[in-house]
């Protein structure tokens, strides 16, 4: 449902299904991890001017992606159900879906088609950037305000870990509707909020969502976003398109086959108040635990849940992987890439939620 007057960029969706407000970008990726590592600790650059080099997923990697699939998109596709009913609730539909680049961007498309079948919805969908520390894309909101003036945006994304992108939404939201004068609600939506700081979402439980193992591959192949010298005061935040990965691309057919699990399970109740606070102490404890056991890490440095484990393993140079118990399924593509890169795994039982990935700090052994 692209606006006639906005950027077609859809990456390797169909135009209807979303509209990437970001800047595609020349950018060399960066292939040594500790060099990436060092600038960021180190404060040369921060992490939004640089990105990774995605490489093609191996087949034994796939494969763990494949088992997930099988085992958790009933799953995902219940938290889905609930977490469009708790839009709605909320807002009301007259809503203009942003999802946060990337990991919120198959959760959008796959909200957007479900709000059209389910209740016969036309609900236009965007993906934007928005950065730890830097905050949200204002030209990108901008955009997307003066096309839709008159319906509610809703803020999307995959997961919550300790909450920084919800807090950074609180941080500079604020800041931009006094700025345009504005009343846009800071609230995000996500699928599994395992900080409690959501506005609304589908579980608080730590799960392996399996759009979390895969990149580009699962989000239209686009990287996350960029923020540096290439973007000038008027352009979105950048990103790169990944051409390269087109014959491994799952993104089509993973929201495909979502949505239609969607069709078929049966819903559950979503949760509330006491749930969320739950989660959030649940988390502040982890946190708590993690720092005592490992010299008192930065706490930007510690990675808590499955997702956020996955991307500390795929993209940063991690010291530990803490998991409650190495042999349950939803870790096992975790053990695979902390075996690969040689990374220390911990087995703790007591762990709160079912894994965490702790970054090393410049100067660990």
């Amino acid at each position: 449902m692209a606006d006639s007057g906005a950027p077609v960029f859809s990456g390797s969706y169909p135009q209807d299904d979303v509209t990437f407000l970001l800047k595609p970008l020349d950018l060399q990726p960066m292939s040594d991890l500790e060099e990436k590592e060092r600038m960021i600790q180190s404060g040369q650059r921060h992490y939004s001017e640089m990105i990774s080099v995605e490489r093609q997923p191996t087949s034994a990697y796939l494969s763990l992606f494949e088992q997930a699939l099988e085992a958790n998109i009933d799953r995902m596709a219940q938290d889905l159900v609930s977490l469009a009913e708790a839009i709605l609730c909320g807002t009301g539909p007259a809503i203009v879906l942003v999802s946060l680049a990337r990991a919120g961007t198959p959760v959008g498309i796959a909200l957007r088609r479900w709000l059209q079948a389910r209740h016969g919805l036309e609900v236009p969908h965007y993906s934007i950037s928005i950065i730890r520390d830097r905050g949200i894309d204002a030209v990108a909101l901008d955009h997307i305000r003066a096309r839709h003036p008159d319906r509610v945006i809703v803020f999307i994304d995959g997961w919550t870990g300790k909450g920084a992108i919800a807090s950074e939404l609180n941080r500079c939201i604020p800041a931009y509707n006094t700025s345009r004068r504005a009343e846009v609600a800071p609230g995000l939506f996500v699928l599994a909020d395992l900080a409690g700081v959501s506005a609304g979402c589908g579980s608080i439980d730590d799960y392996l969502i399996p759009s979390s193992i895969l990149n580009a591959t699962i989000s239209g192949l686009v990287s996350r976003s960029i923020l540096n010298d290439q973007i000038g005061p008027g352009d979105f935040h950048g990103c790169l398109f990944f051409d390269h990965l087109r014959a491994q691309d799952r993104s089509v057919a993973f929201v495909d086959l979502l949505v239609d699990r969607a069709r078929r399970v049966t819903p559950r109740g979503r949760p509330g108040p006491d749930a969320l606070a739950t989660a959030a102490a649940r988390t502040e404890r982890l946190i708590r635990m993690l720092r005592r056991a490992y010299d008192n890490p930065p706490w930007h440095h510690i990675k808590p849940g499955i997702g956020e484990a996955t991307r500390a393993l795929l993209r940063r140079v991690p010291r530990a992987l803490c998991v409650r118990d190495s042999s349950h399924p939803d870790v096992r593509h975790l053990i695979a890439l902390a075996e690969e890169r040689d990374v220390r795994i911990d087995v703790q039982p007591g762990l709160p939620l079912q894994a965490t990935a702790i970054i090393r700090s410049l100067g660990d052994a």
